[in-house]
């Protein structure tokens, strides 16, 4: 049994979007995020209903998150995975990289050099990769 999508001025968040989401497990989709607020009044006055912010605040009032959280403190980038030769001929490579791997202080790698690549090899690990 649907009902008429009431007047929302923001759209439902959290726990209060659950539930609405709960008591009107009846309505299709559509419906459904249009009486969260998650709609914009479109051309000719009809409604544009915006599923993906709607998807999105219901995986985040589920504690469900997609994308990979920011630094500690707020800082740096996110990986790229790729780098590039500073003029004094050096790379860096970022503790992104570092973190993802696992690797500690102290790690010891070898330089293996290849036609155009440069292969980093854990000391103490077997070279399972060639």
């Amino acid at each position: 049994m649907a009902t008429k999508a009431k007047a929302v001025k923001e759209p439902l968040t959290g726990k209060e979007l659950l539930k609405v989401v709960k008591a009107n497990d009846s309505l299709s989709k559509r419906e459904l995020a249009k009486e969260c607020g998650y709609y914009t009044d479109g051309k000719g006055g009809k409604p544009r209903v915006n599923l993906a912010e709607f998807y999105n605040a219901l995986l985040s009032a589920k504690g469900i998150q997609l994308e990979p959280e920011k630094g500690k403190d707020g800082r740096g980038r996110e990986a790229s995975y790729t780098v590039t030769v500073h003029k004094n001929g050096q790379m860096v490579i970022g503790s992104a990289y570092t973190e993802e791997m696992g690797l500690q202080p102290g790690d010891e790698f070898q330089i293996k050099l290849g036609y155009k690549h440069i292969r980093l090899v854990k000391l103490g690990e077997e070279d399972s990769e060639e």
